[in-house]
């Protein structure tokens, strides 16, 4: 299976922004061990805006995009550096790549993207994807990286992509404010009402909530790609999924 992960903020991180260790250990070593099984990795990462207001000490997530930028170069660093340390623990070789929105609308910077992709993963290593932010601007950002991770999947033909991230996946209702809220395990169409009824962002300091995620399964379900959310807050069940099980919503394939 060729599979792309993506992990939101909320997941690596503590609402303090500082890094979340045994859940970023925990997932190193999860993936580590799927890819000795065979599989493709490609691991979509948030968190550098995040980890840079914990690094620079800051009160709260920026909203001026030059602090926004600052954040995410100082934050960039320590998130590859964590990455790098923790997947070579398992004999593991990470690749960094930054991207913007220009770079997939783009043909000719798409297809030098795909071909990059292809080779890394030919060679062995694990491919480490998120927006360039220090120079992404409104023109040419991608927006967030659930649409990102279903852009990048579709055009590397993943089989699948799994968005963690801090709910189990999409419910009848918020089931934060309705207790009768149920899992809805499968889903084949995307409605409108769907769409309505998501809600805004996440945490703090993240920038994904679940319209972000229907979005993104359209992206994905059109153009071939089963995709899965689920609750990254205990890595492992990233084996149950790729078997088919776990608690999640899966949105299937069109294709």
């Amino acid at each position: 299976m060729r599979l792309v992960v993506k992990v939101g903020t909320s997941t690596l991180a503590h609402a303090t922004g500082k890094l979340n260790i045994r859940r970023v250990e925990e997932l190193c070593k999860v993936l580590s061990d799927i890819k000795n099984a065979g599989h493709s990795v490609i691991l979509v990462s948030s968190g550098a805006i995040g980890m840079g207001v914990g690094k620079l000490n800051l009160s709260a997530r920026p909203f001026d995009m030059p602090t926004k930028q600052a954040a995410a170069a100082v934050g960039q660093c320590e998130l590859m550096y964590t990455y790098d340390k923790l997947f070579s623990q398992y004999y593991h070789t990470v690749a960094q790549i930054l991207i913007t929105g220009d770079d997939i609308e783009n043909a000719g910077r798409r297809a030098h993207f795909v071909n990059t992709m292809e080779r890394l993963l030919q060679l062995g290593a694990i491919p480490v994807i998120n927006e360039n932010d220090t120079v992404a601007t409104a023109e040419i950002s991608v927006g967030d990286n659930d649409t990102l991770a279903a852009v990048v999947s579709v055009n590397v033909g993943a089989d699948m992509l799994v968005l963690l991230s801090d709910i189990d996946g999409l419910y009848t209702s918020d089931p934060k404010s309705d207790s009768s809220a149920e899992l809805i395990a499968e889903v084949r169409e995307i409605t409108p009402a769907m769409l309505g009824a998501a809600g805004g962002a996440g945490s703090s300091l993240g920038t994904g909530g679940m319209l972000t995620k229907l979005r993104a399964a359209d992206i994905c379900t059109r153009g071939g790609v089963d995709m899965v959310i689920a609750n990254g807050g205990e890595p492992d069940i990233l084996y149950q999924i790729i078997k088919g099980g776990g608690r999640c919503t899966r949105f299937r394939s069109k294709l």
